[in-house]
Parts: structure tokens; sequence; C-alpha cells
């Protein structure tokens, strides 16, 4: 049952929320009308060939911004990689090359085991795990319908596992274990019947098998922390597998994110720590990013400190670039793409060679960006119709003037947006190239390399158009817009009676003004004809729409690059209580800071602190059938 105290957290902020854009409204509807419409006259009688709202934005940085922007970054940097993972997990293993190889181990004096737990390396199998007296006459160690006490199914790779003993085993003095295909295993820490681990000194390793008994020290009971969780059980792997340059197990998204994933594994070695190390790193970077184009859109130090403050303390951001999945790249290059747009948009047309620079910026970022997950597509349909947008306006204002350039344009857009991005993609396949036949340096001309890359776009539309699946915490596009269902990563219970548990959400401050914001958007868009509002509700609809379309399993996650709009519509609202309200510091001080409160209460739920039943009940289950912690 929930408390009065639980209840009126929601009520709270859904009423702050309200009545902060409702402020917003009022001094917008007093304001900033009048002084808009004296821009746009003036700039159009000075034959401004820009968007009219963009031209008067100082733009420039100064030392307060850089003071600001570094703190922001440095403090978050270290809330986002404090607890990350562990960095001491097995990184040696003994590779079974074929099935029916076997390790065998010799105990010096016979030993009840009372536990076997073990470390999962790469590809999957069953292994047959056995217990032996004398060494002739062995006992199969099985589960009670007969299969292996010893698995290692692609849900149980680079994590530790136990294995299921008999109950009825008595004192042994070899352990044999036979592999069921190529696998590779880490370690292996026998326990005896006072529930010890036996120390390596205690045992015989048959020789080449070493490597199972050399790091037992960090033998521990699997948490997210030491191990794989949710879909890191496919992209750590295939992050690894690209490394290796074998067949990669995850192919339902294109390579690109699971490549730069590899470099923290190639920096930190296979470690929670390392397969985690680039998501996180590109959730810092954003920040900077964002920073950038919030003080171009807006030209107020205090408005991109906000909303880059507002950003990167959304729930939604910490959680998602914190598990080693490919979002945080895809959501990492929309942010970039987006600020080059939006540069090459404000840039003045007499710097032309900036520009085309921005231009290539624009499309090389989204060639990275689809080479790591297709719904960067979505996003590039969105600086389409910004491109499409803008020069209408352009034939608007300047008529027949505006045709050279535009004729221009095209043939940059058809290089920097067709031709580079698809470059970028095919290269991104360099790792599949091996295992296809297709090896050296030249390997991207080779026909079984091509026939790679075309057979892989087939497989991945097949499978996400024909994908039929239940979830118990997937969620549609509609939930997503009021934050009412997360998506729950992990759970476990402590034998101490805490919950440990994270999952993915919006910041509900963020997601409900956010949302608020929007149809802010859309009211200065339509009646204003602001060219800023065009940009940032284009930009959400573009990652939006395609999802309300979409008929597949779809999670909280997918609102991710979404949320990036959020904030840059609360920016927008910032920018003019910034220049209207003479409380404007209150106002948008008191945004950020609340916005911090929430991540801090929630913080447990974001980062997997332990918590008590009472603490959950009281602060964090505003949803009770819907938010599931």
């Amino acid at each position: 049952m929930l408390s009065n105290l639980t209840i009126l957290f929601p009520l709270a902020v859904a009423l702050y929320a309200l009545l902060w854009c409702c402020r917003w409204a009022a001094i917008h509807r007093q304001a900033v009308p009048a002084l808009q419409r004296a821009a746009r006259a003036e700039q159009t009688a000075a034959g401004h060939t820009g968007c009219s709202r963009w031209a008067d934005v100082p733009r420039g940085f100064t030392r307060q911004d850089w003071i600001l922007l570094g703190a922001l970054t440095a403090v978050y940097a270290v809330v986002a990689f404090a607890g990350l993972g562990s960095t001491a997990v097995p990184q040696n293993y003994l590779h079974f090359e074929q099935a029916n190889t076997y390790a065998q181990i010799e105990l010096k004096e016979p030993q009840t085991i009372s536990a076997v737990r073990y470390w999962s390396g790469l590809n999957t199998a069953d292994y047959l795990l056995q217990f032996s007296l004398d060494g002739e006459n062995w006992i199969d160690q099985a589960k009670e319908d007969g299969t292996s006490g010893m698995t290692q199914q692609y849900t149980q790779l680079f994590r530790w596992n136990d294995a299921v003993l008999n109950p009825d085993n008595g004192p042994v003095r070899y352990v044999r274990i036979t592999s069921g295909g190529a696998e590779y295993l880490g370690e292996v820490v026998l326990y005896g019947a006072d529930g010890q681990a036996i120390s390596p000194e205690q045992l015989i390793v048959a020789g080449g098998c070493e490597a199972l008994f050399d790091e037992q020290d960090t033998a521990a009971a699997y948490t997210f922390k030491n191990g794989t969780y949710f879909d890191e059980i496919y992209h750590a792997r295939t992050a690894m597998e690209h490394i290796e340059q074998v067949w990669p197990y995850e192919i339902t998204h294109p390579p690109m994110g699971k490549m730069i994933m590899s470099l923290g594994i190639r920096l930190f070695g296979m470690t929670p720590f390392g397969w985690r190390f680039m998501g996180t790193l590109v959730g810092v970077l954003m920040l900077p990013l964002l920073y950038v184009l919030l003080k171009r859109m807006f030209g107020y130090t205090a408005v991109a400190a906000g909303g880059s403050t507002v950003f990167a303390f959304d729930f939604m951001h910490f959680v998602q670039t914190r598990i080693a999945t490919i979002d945080s790249y895809a959501v990492f290059f929309i942010v970039m793409m987006y600020l080059f747009m939006y540069m090459w948009l404000t840039e003045p047309p007499e710097r032309e060679g900036r520009r085309t620079a921005y231009l290539a910026l624009t499309g090389i970022a989204f060639g990275f960006g689809a080479a790591s997950k297709w719904v960067c597509i979505y996003a590039g349909g969105g600086l389409g119709a910004i491109w499409l947008v803008y020069w209408v306006m352009r034939f608007v204002r300047e008529r027949k003037a505006a045709l050279n350039g535009f004729l221009e344009n095209v043939g940059w857009c058809l290089l920097f947006f067709i031709v580079v991005p698809c470059l970028i993609y095919y290269a991104s396949y360099w790792s599949y190239g091996p295992s296809q036949g297709a090896d050296g340096p030249w390997r991207l001309f080779k026909k079984e390399y091509l026939k790679t890359v075309i057979d892989n776009q087939t497989y991945m539309w097949n499978y996400h158009s024909d994908l039929v699946s239940t979830h118990p915490y997937s969620s549609k596009w509609y939930q997503w817009l009021f934050d009412v269902r997360p998506i729950l990563y992990y759970l476990s219970s402590n034998a101490d009676g805490t919950t440990v548990s994270f999952a993915a959400f919006n910041n509900p401050l963020v997601s409900w003004a956010g949302l608020t914001a929007m149809l802010g958007m859309v009211w200065v868009a339509v009646r204003e004809r602001d060219e800023r509002a065009v940009f940032i509700l284009i930009g959400y609809l573009a990652n939006l729409l395609p999802w309300v379309l979409v008929s597949r399993l779809t999670f909280a996650y997918h609102y991710f690059p979404s949320t990036v709009f959020l904030v840059l519509a609360i920016g927008y609202l910032f920018a003019d209580l910034r220049r209207h309200d003479q409380c404007w510091p209150v106002s948008i001080g008191s945004f950020a800071g609340v916005t911090v409160l929430l991540f801090c209460i929630f913080y447990p739920v974001l980062a997997g602190v332990p918590r008590t039943a009472g603490y959950s009940r009281v602060f964090l289950k505003w949803f009770s059938d819907t938010w599931p912690f």
C-alpha cells in the first residue's frame, strides 16, 4: 500500500512542471511576439538570406562557458563512472578446440565438493562435469531432469555461474570437465564441505589447464557489476568477437556500435568496466555537444548550462549510457548530426567554406550513426525535413536568387548524405570479412565482403519486420510520453532484505515538462514561424513518429533519442525566461535543481544501490502498477 507521501511526490512534480510552463506561456505571450515581429521586419528589410530568427543570437564561447562546461562534465563523469563495473574478472582462458576434450583436476586429499563456480567465456555448449574417487569410476553431475549441471549458454557468457551438483556426492579426488564444443572456460573454483574455496595449492592440475586456476581471487557471486546483464549478453560478446574477427553472434544491428565498444575492451580487457567504458564515455561527451548546441541556438550561458544539467541528470541518459548496448552511440551521433546541421543553418552565407565543412560533418555523423543503429536513419529523415524547410524559406525570401545556391547544395548533399554515409556503413563490416573469406587490407573490394554486407541487410530487415515476442517490461510509444512504463534491467534480493534493481526511464520532470514544452514548440512554430521551434519539433517527431507505426516489441529506451529534443524544448523556455523574466535565475535554477534532486532520490534504482522496501514504498513507487521497483 502506498503512503500519502508517495502520492504527493508525482502530484508535486506534475504541478511544478505545469506551473513552470504556465509562467513561461504568460511571459512569452506578453513580451515575445512583438519583439519577434520587429526583428523579422528588420531582417527582411535588410535582405537577410538565412533563417530570420538565428542571425541575432550571440554564439561565442566565454570564459564562463568553459568553466561551467568543464565543471559539469567533470562532475557528471565522476557520477557516471562510479560503480560502473568490475575490472577484476578472469582474462585467461582454456580453449577447448572441439567437443569431447577435457580438463582434469586432482585433489591432493579426498574432499567433499559442495559447489563449483566457473567463469564462462566465448561460445556456447554444455560441459560434462564428473567427479571420481579413484579416477576410474566417474559420477556425472546433472540437474533433476538429467541435463548437464554445468552449462555455458548464451545468457551465461562472461559472468560467474554455479554448477548444479548431485545432492549425494561423497568425498572425491578427481574432477573432470569435458567440453561439448569449441568453448572458452575462464576459471573454475572448487568449494569444500565448509563452503570455503579449495586453494590451488591443494590441487594437481593437468598440463595445459593452468588457466582454470590462475585467477582464483576474482571469484564472486554473480551481480551486474561483475558480469553481463540484459542485452549485454549480445553486444558485449559481439564486441569481443569483432576484436577476434570471427563471425559475430549478434547481427541484428549494424557493426559500428560494437566496434566502438570494443575499444574499451582493448583498453581494460574483457571486463564489465571494459565493455561499458565507451558507452559511458560517449554519454559524458554528449554534454559538451549539447552545451554547444544550446549556446548556439539561444546565446545565453545560463540556458546552455541549465539545459546541459537537465540532460546530464535525466534518468534515461544516465542508465542507458552505462549499459553495454549500442543506443549510447546512436544518440551520441544524433546529437552530433543535429549540432552540425544547426551550425550549417546559422553560419553566415559569406562563409561558404565553413558551411560546407559543417554539412560534411553532418553527413559523417549520420554515416557513423546509421552504421551503429538504424534508428539514426529516422533522425536523418529529420535532417532532410529541416533542409527542405530551410530551402523553401530561402526561395520565399529570395526567389530566383536562391536557385544557384540550391543546385550547388544538392550536389554537396548527394556527396555528404548518400555517398559518404554509404562508404562508412560499408566499411563498418570490416571485422566480418575474415570469417567469410574476405581477409587482408583489400577485403572491402572482394565479392565475399560485398555479399556479406548485402546478406546482413536482408537478414536485419526480415528480423525486425517479422519479430513477434513478448516481454514483461515492454511499452508502447504513448506510454513513453508520460513515463508510464520503465524497462527493468536488473533485479536481485539480498540476504539482509534489501533489493538491488535498476530501470531505464526519464526523469519525471524532464518527461512531463518537456512534453508540455514540446506543445509550446508547436504553438510558436505555427503561430510565430519560429525556426528554432521548427528545428526542435522536427527533430523530436523524426525520432518518435516512426515508432508509432512499428508493430514489433518496443521499450522505453527507444524514446532516448527524443529525450534530446525534450531538453532543447526546455532550453527554448529557459531562453525566453532569461530574456524577459526578472526572476530568471530562480526559474532556471529551480528547474535544474529539482532535476538533480529527483536524480538523487531515484539514484538507487538508477545505479543498482541496495535499498529497503520502505524506501521504495515511500519515495520511489509513484505508480504501483507500472513502475517495477
